[in-house]
């Protein structure tokens, strides 16, 4: 992690507060370009994504917590719970389109809030799981700041890589071609809901380590940390940044992910920014802000 000490003096990260802003960031980064696979690569809005997160968040802490494995093993696990139960409970969504399916994904995502909230003995209900530990270390002990936003920055590296390599396979050029036309994709001999589904698994995957990295980072699992608000905002972070693009979930996410927690005594500016955003995304900028300098660049 020696990384860690010119990082911190490049960016100036030396105030506690701004370390813990960048961390949350890069978590929102990671769900961000999950997202993406789906909404920007698949052309599906899957606004279960932040329940599918909370399953592997809750899963993880009481694997943790109360069943003493490691971190690094139950995040895994938890991850690979969450992706199969988002994937069970979406599986007769993935069949609609547009619209439909933004609608079904909104119902599973309530279903997600109401579970997290009323079975107490697992989640702890709007009350929620404190104390919950950070992730330890080679030396078993926990894994301090910055350190810790050094491994969640590696994280984020793989994933996109990840991502990147998958759309450059023949299967992310199939997403590609779903995407732009479904009808002509079945013409083709393309079994959509197939990939789709492939599709949909390693999304929520990435959820799920997302979910459960959060957790531990922020030493909390609440049911109004994974609530469709936060799908709805992960789905912003897509949108404005840049859809379909490595690049512009990540920048979403830097611009968006910091307003609650910069703006926590101000939470009606935040609203407002997060409001106008939307309008300004769906009216004038529906490539994302980095999509628009890619066609800007394209043009020149």
């Amino acid at each position: 992690m020696v990384i860690a000490t010119p990082l911190v003096a490049i960016f100036g990260l030396r105030n506690d507060f701004l370390v813990f802003i960048a961390g949350i960031a890069l978590i929102h980064m990671l769900w961000a370009s999950g997202l993406n696979l789906l909404y920007g690569f698949t052309g599906l809005i899957p606004l279960t994504y932040a329940g599918i997160a909370g399953i592997s968040a809750y899963m993880t802490v009481h694997l943790v917590m109360r069943l003493g494995l490691s971190f690094w093993l139950a995040l895994p696990i938890g991850s690979a719970a969450a992706a199969l139960v988002g994937l069970l409970l979406s599986l007769p969504a993935i069949r609609l389109r547009g619209f439909y399916f933004a609608l079904s994904g909104m119902v599973i995502q309530s279903a997600f809030t109401i579970a997290f909230v009323y079975f107490p003995a697992y989640t702890n209900g709007d009350t929620g799981i404190a104390s919950v530990p950070r992730p330890t270390g080679f030396d078993g002990g926990a894994i301090s700041s910055p350190y810790m936003e050094c491994v969640l920055a590696l994280f984020v590296i793989a994933a996109v890589a990840g991502i990147g390599l998958t759309m450059r396979s023949r299967f992310g050029r199939t997403l590609i071609t779903i995407r732009e036309d479904e009808d002509l994709a079945r013409a083709l001999g393309i079994n959509v809901t197939l990939n789709r589904t492939a599709a949909f698994i390693i999304s929520s995957f990435i959820a799920g380590l997302g979910g459960g990295l959060y957790a531990h980072y922020i030493g909390f699992a609440s049911p109004r940390a994974f609530d469709v608000l936060i799908s709805l905002n992960l789905w912003l972070m897509v949108a404005m940044g840049g859809r379909g693009t490595l690049v512009g979930p990540l920048l979403g996410a830097l611009l968006l992910a910091p307003l609650p927690y910069l703006l926590v005594q101000y939470t009606w500016v935040k609203d407002v920014i997060y409001g106008v955003a939307i309008v300004l995304v769906t009216l004038f900028l529906p490539q994302g802000i980095y999509g628009f300098v890619l066609k800007r660049k394209a043009r020149t």
